[in-house]
């Protein structure tokens, strides 16, 4: 058998890595059930040794409900570290709950000085079930991070032989198996039987390439989402503002708005100098920075989701709060 590249497989948790009551439990597992290391995660399907040699690091062994900002800044140290260490690593693959997958690969996309490509994985069904994903995402998973194709593309997902860029993926349903798409742009290729196919790269600025790469990260400050919905009115804004935040993502009604309440105090808020970003509660398209967006500072989101944009946000809030500076970094990621 040719040498088979060594990829770092560091085990967060999630339903990829746990097991239920029985092989029928697909329901109650994150509540009563067990999370495996990425060791036993491995150890439970040998498979993965066809297509690797996978290096088994765990970082947690949690629902990806638990895994936020302090979690994204200790594994972005992890990556770093482990790539300075053992140069011999191909590539790393991140078995993760699909709760938060595409907030921690979109982080990671956005800080990551490594070259070695990251592949975000995870399972709508538990390692334990009847028909469970994990198996073969996980395989798939560690195909692509091995793979030379995948160098240069940015963080990826890699779930139901699909190959998602993190900048664009969301999760879309909650039991599906096919639950993760990008809707606006679509997949950047498939793992087959075959092997790992690409049919097209992401244009925006990613890791290893961006401003955030190389910059020492502290403490990311607090943003808040706040979703719009008939008869809003401004109290949850005003609640964020007192509570500490320095940036509030609005997730407004497509294409782009929000009701009188909660713009009054939206321009309230960004006169006062929270910065403020206006995204779209709908499943696709983008806000475009339109003239009444321009002239009371509110940066426009493009067609990130709300809580991406919050992620661009809290990274450009450690060094500017210039909305327009700001602004020209939500049209180049």
């Amino acid at each position: 058998m040719p040498n088979l590249p060594r990829i770092a497989v560091i085990g967060t948790g999630g339903t990829i890595s746990s097991l239920g009551a029985g092989s029928l439990d697909v329901l109650d597992y994150p509540d009563f059930g067990q999370k495996l290391t990425s060791e036993a995660l491995l150890e439970r399907f040998p498979e993965t040794r066809l297509v690797a040699e996978p290096v088994p690091v765990t970082f947690r062994q949690v629902g990806s409900t638990a895994i936020g900002p302090a979690e994204w800044l200790e594994l972005r140290a992890l990556i770093h570290r482990i790539a300075r260490d053992d140069p011999g690593i191909a590539g790393f693959v991140i078995p993760h709950g699909t709760a938060t997958l595409e907030e921690t690969g979109f982080f990671l996309n956005l800080t990551l000085g490594t070259s070695q490509p990251v592949v975000m994985v995870g399972a709508q069904r538990p390692a334990s079930a009847l028909g469970s994903d994990a198996g073969m995402n996980l395989v798939n998973a560690l195909r692509v991070a091995g793979s030379e194709a995948a160098r240069g593309k940015g963080v990826l997902a890699v779930l139901n032989d699909e190959i998602h860029a993190a900048r664009d993926v969301v999760k879309t349903s909650t039991y599906r198996v096919q639950t993760f798409k990008s809707l606006d742009f679509g997949a950047l290729g498939h793992v087959d039987g075959d092997g790992v196919h690409f049919y097209r790269a992401p244009l925006g600025a990613h890791m290893p390439d961006t401003v955030f790469a190389a910059r020492d990260i502290g403490t990311l400050p607090r943003v808040d989402i706040i979703y719009s919905y008939a008869g809003a009115d401004g109290a949850l804004i005003a609640a964020a503002v007192a509570a500490g935040a320095k940036g509030v993502v609005s997730a407004g009604f497509a294409p782009g708005l929000v009701g009188p309440a909660q713009q009054a105090a939206l321009i309230a808020a960004a006169t006062a100098g929270t910065v403020v970003v206006q995204t779209s509660r709908a499943a696709s398209g983008r806000v475009a920075p339109r003239r009444r967006l321009r002239e009371t500072g509110i940066v426009a989101g493009e067609d990130f989701s709300p809580q991406k944009a919050r992620i661009l946000l809290m990274l450009m809030l450690t060094t500017t709060a210039d909305p327009a500076e700001i602004q020209r970094a939500f049209q180049m990621y």
